[in-house]
């Protein structure tokens, strides 16, 4: 059976640099600006012809960074130019990386190019490509959709197709710090912590959870056996902050640890994956899912299968469905990653497909500004440009996000020594140069351009009330502890969406209900694509459980 293939790989281009003393070869830089600032590259060239892209430094985030420079410089050396296709996924990182490599192209005197964020490669006449045909596929490459792909392939379904509109793999989760919600894992254990599916349950609930009880039992004892599953991946979470969070260790967030080691055993099984390739649309025959039409840069094709698992993610990155589904999140940026924009949530609703809470929307209270990534950490205050606080610092949702949009120049959030010791997440963005640090508030205003005078007296303000001396201006109860310990610290932040928590409606086993709540054979959802109280391990649970009921469906 002929398969086309829409697919970049994701291998690591190790072409050898070519030594300055060799006839004709030479070496060149150039600077362009990515997401996170200046990126240097350096340009090895013989007779003319690139032969290797070496970046010198950048700032990047590097859960796509790393992702991301393989398949570009693959580009740039295929096409001998830097006007080609940005890697989707990481257009910033694109653009900054094209931009130094035709700066050292012209001082290597091979050639002169205007790049702009737009710039792309030559266009691909589309066509009717041929259809594949497979017993599985499954649509979105991140935790959900991995995890839904190896517990299918363990189970003995042998034709798997994973397919990614962006050029590189992973969801949101390849940004995580923390994978809440594992239990009975060896972390856990090696603290003397002892844990259970019931207890887990009881404590979803008193904190909101609105998923069936059978849900929340099946994420529950999905959880009890994550642990092992991941660590016969080498899946290490070993770090266990007390009751149920984890990191890989404690300087290593759990999200990227768990994505590439995710990528590897996809690779490993052999499963076919299809980056650059984006659903268009469901494939329903008799009420049943039996594949999904999607298009590649060659062209469109049908993807045929006996089971389809929807792994898309939330909505995220839709300002239009946000102002839709929730008004005035539309307004906030977001942290989640830029695949998110709910492509089908159109064919849910043409397809009859049930979706629900799409109200209901997480927003995380800091994120830096410009930024995606989440910030925060503990007590500390919240100050405008005038060096004022603005509002009590517990406060979350659209009323802090609109607070802080409506702050002329800004918002601040702002700590001392002490927290950042507490803070791993802290520390590691100080050490990346998202924050500012400073000796003393003064000079830290300085560096922020805040008012200093204010800054210092919003900040004794505080700590009297810390002490009991005053009541605090803003909350009933004052910050937990005092702001005192230099150096000080301090980031412009926003509230951010974090993740759209409504979606598809699914069953205890992730099968997929129609309007009238009955389950529409053939079809599956796991990850934020499903209406879920759950989050990041929960996605990892319910992929399982979708790969292992997919499995059942077409093996029977």
């Amino acid at each position: 059976m002929k398969k086309i293939i829409c697919l970049v790989t994701m291998a690591s281009l190790l072409l050898a640099g070519c030594s300055t003393t060799n006839k004709g070869a030479k070496t060149s830089q150039g600077t362009g600006h990515g997401y996170g600032g200046e990126i240097k590259v350096e340009l090895s060239t013989e007779d003319g012809k690139i032969t290797n892209i070496n970046v010198v430094s950048n700032h990047e985030t590097s859960v796509v960074y790393d992702r991301a420079l393989p398949i570009l410089t693959e580009r740039i050396i295929e096409a001998q130019s830097p006007v080609v296709d940005s890697v989707s996924g990481a257009t910033f990182t694109s653009f900054g990386v094209k931009k130094a490599v035709a700066e050292a192209m012209k001082e290597a005197g091979i050639g002169e190019y205007e790049i702009s964020f737009d710039t792309q490669g030559p266009a691909v006449e589309k066509k009717d490509l041929e259809e594949v045909k497979t017993q599985l596929v499954v649509v979105g490459g991140g935790p959900a959709g991995l995890s839904a792909a190896i517990e299918a392939k363990q189970n003995g379904v042998e034709e798997v197709i994973v397919i990614e509109k962006l050029d590189i793999l992973s969801g949101n989760g390849k940004f995580d710090m923390n994978f809440y919600d594992l239990i009975n894992s060896e972390a856990q254990k090696a603290n003397g912590i002892e844990d259970s599916a019931e207890a887990l349950v009881a404590d979803l609930k008193a904190e909101g959870a609105w998923d069936t009880d059978e849900r929340l039992m099946a994420q529950a004892e999905g959880e009890m056996e994550l642990d092992q599953w991941l660590r016969a991946m080498g899946i290490n979470l070993n770090y266990n902050y007390g009751g149920r969070g984890h990191m890989a260790e404690a300087d290593a967030y759990a999200g990227e640890h768990i994505q590439a080691k995710m990528e590897e055993k996809v690779n490993e099984l052999g499963i076919d994956v299809r980056t650059g390739t984006k659903g268009l649309d469901l494939i329903m025959e008799n009420g049943k899912a039996t594949g999904v039409k999607v298009e590649c840069k060659e062209g469109t094709y049908d993807i045929k299968a006996d089971a389809v698992i929807m792994a898309t993610g939330g909505f995220s990155n839709n300002k239009e469905l946000l102002a839709k589904y929730a008004p005035g999140t539309e307004r906030l940026e977001t942290s989640n990653q830029m695949g998110t924009t709910g492509d089908f949530i159109p064919v849910f609703e043409a397809n009859d497909i049930k979706l629900e809470k799409m109200d209901n929307i997480r927003i995380f209270p800091n994120i830096i500004s410009g930024r995606r990534d989440l910030t925060g950490g503990g007590s500390t205050i919240y100050v405008n440009k005038n060096g004022e606080r603005f509002i009590d610092e517990t406060k979350g949702g659209l009323t802090l996000g609109n607070a802080v949009l409506d702050q002329e120049g800004g918002a601040f959030y702002i700590y001392d020594q002490d927290l950042y010791e507490k803070s791993y997440r802290l520390q590691k963005h100080n050490n990346l140069g998202y924050h500012v640090q400073a000796d003393t508030l003064e000079e830290l205003a300085k560096k922020l351009g805040i008012n200093a005078e204010n800054l210092v007296k919003t900040i004794e303000t505080a700590n009297k009330a810390v002490d009991g001396e005053i009541a605090d201006p803003f909350r009933e109860k004052a910050l937990g502890d005092k702001i005192d310990k230099g150096p000080y610290y301090g980031v412009k932040f926003e509230a951010g969406v974090h993740m759209t928590k409504g979606g598809v409606a699914a069953n205890e086993k992730a099968e997929v209900l129609n309007n009238d709540d009955q389950v529409i054979e053939g079809l599956y959802a796991a990850g934020e694509v499903a209406n879920s109280s759950a989050a990041y391990s929960a996605s990892v649970v319910f992929g399982r459980i979708s790969g292992e009921e997919a499995a059942k469906y077409i093996l029977k």
